[in-house]
């Protein structure tokens, strides 16, 4: 019997060993292509990958480097950087903007000006909402930004193309699965938390996917990193849930204080006796009179 089992079936795709092993390595090319063809959505795009060193630096030591979660490229010398963010970041949409300038510099070529380059993708799988700007944003889960013309509102160029997944945002239950893009978002969201593959989830390419997330097919040593990453992703969501509850408590703490303010002010239009604020607010005298005015 193998030592240090998990509590869980499948792996957690959202921690950095789940998401290497179900979308990095050599044996689960045909499930990134599969994953990258329905969420880009651009018909043949990809039959064949090869995965490229996913640590990028500029032209010189000095200059910034950059980690990217999966890096490769397809028979047509295209770029594709896939990355999976579990806690946002303020300013995630220059850190976009920089890991695509990386492949795109690459290529520029030396000693003439003859341009002409590859493609660049990224795919970025979020656990949290990037987009909040607009009303409807809420009902979309899955964005795409290209270079286009302002005033005509049609591509200036296909060469750079952003792919955004905001996993929050998709709710939907296992009966309301219908394309393959819900049962993809809906494996990567849930696959940690179900005890064997849906009904639904039918398909060689997902058969593929829930055997490879199978936790009893780890070596004791894979176990023990997963389980490092499984504890590391727990920490940055315990982090996340602390940060929110702070905030919602400074916003309730506001909130009180701006309605106590009115309430005091108020009063003083009504002249009633400051011995009587005292008493409704529980404020000092002193902090009540800051207020006067």
């Amino acid at each position: 019997m193998k030592k240090n089992r998990i509590e869980t079936r499948f792996l957690n795709v959202l921690t950095d060993f789940g998401f290497h092993r179900i979308f990095g390595t050599e044996s689960s090319k045909s499930i990134l292509i599969n994953f990258l063809n329905e969420i880009i959505k651009e018909e043949g795009l990809i039959t064949e990958i090869e995965y490229l060193p996913t640590r990028q630096q500029g032209f010189s030591e000095r200059e910034r480097k950059a980690v990217f979660d999966i890096f490769c490229t397809n028979e047509k010398g295209e770029y594709f950087i896939v990355e999976m963010q579990k806690a946002k970041q303020k300013h995630f949409r220059d850190r976009s903007l920089f890991y695509t300038s990386l492949p795109i510099r690459k290529q520029s070529p030396r000693g003439k000006w003859d341009f002409n380059l590859k493609a660049v993708y990224l795919v970025a799988i979020l656990d949290f909402v990037l987009f909040n700007e607009f009303k409807e944003d809420r009902n979309y889960v899955i964005e795409h930004v290209s270079l286009m013309r302002e005033r005509t509102k049609t591509i200036f160029s296909k060469k750079l193309k952003f792919v955004f997944v905001e996993l929050p945002k998709f709710t939907k239950t296992e009966n309301e699965l219908k394309t393959n893009f819900d049962k993809w978002l809906f494996s990567l969201k849930n696959m940690h938390l179900l005890e064997k593959r849906p009904q639904i989830v039918q398909g060689e390419i997902f058969e593929e996917l829930f055997q490879i997330a199978e936790t009893d097919n780890l070596t004791d040593e894979e176990m023990r990193t997963y389980k490092k990453s499984v504890l590391e992703y727990r920490d940055v969501q315990d982090s996340i849930l602390l940060s929110r509850e702070e905030a919602l408590e400074e916003g309730r703490k506001t909130g009180l204080q701006e309605a106590n303010i009115t309430f005091i002010r108020k009063c003083f239009q009504k002249n009633i006796p400051i011995e009587d604020i005292v008493f409704l607010t529980g404020f000092s005298k002193d902090n009540i009179l800051q207020y006067s005015n």
